[in-house]
């Protein structure tokens, strides 16, 4: 995965928003909102066209997981690979980790800014860029995997 720009501009915001104070917070944060959704929302599409490109057998492996999440529709029955469920296992279990991290982020950020507290804006802002590179690296796995599964 090539590093993508709205990522970058997000990250570094947020490593200098951890140095500001009460004031700078409540003026800068609807530029931390904006930057941190235009973040979600390329990670989102690199994730979205990264599992579209799998071979139809992963990507069956991940509606089947998804389905058993409640998160997707029920996908036709086939047979999958108990070896190829594990490996997609093991990526969608990395990108709803890093979905948790995010959600965990916000949810500190609405705290932070309901208390106008800059000490938990700033633990917002490491569980943002934690969450952002949790995602990344699970975007690289699934391309890996990917491409793995088309030489072999």
């Amino acid at each position: 995965m090539k590093k993508l720009a709205e990522v970058e501009e997000a990250k570094s915001i947020m490593t200098e928003a951890q140095d500001w104070g009460i004031w700078r917070w409540l003026t800068e944060k609807r530029k931390v909102r904006l930057a941190a959704d235009g973040c979600n929302e390329a990670l989102s599409r690199a994730e979205k066209k990264v599992i579209e490109s799998w071979p139809d057998d992963m990507r069956a492996a991940y509606q089947r997981l998804a389905a058993q999440d409640g998160a997707g529709k029920k996908p036709p029955h086939r047979k999958i690979d108990g070896e190829l469920l594990e490996a997609v296992r093991k990526i969608k279990d990395a990108l709803d980790e890093a979905e948790r991290v995010r959600l965990d982020a916000e949810d500190i950020f609405d705290r932070a800014d309901r208390a106008l507290s800059t000490s938990m804006a700033k633990e917002g802002t490491r569980r943002a860029i934690e969450a952002w590179e949790l995602r990344e690296k699970a975007i690289r796995k699934a391309e890996s995997a990917a491409k793995a599964r088309t030489t072999a």
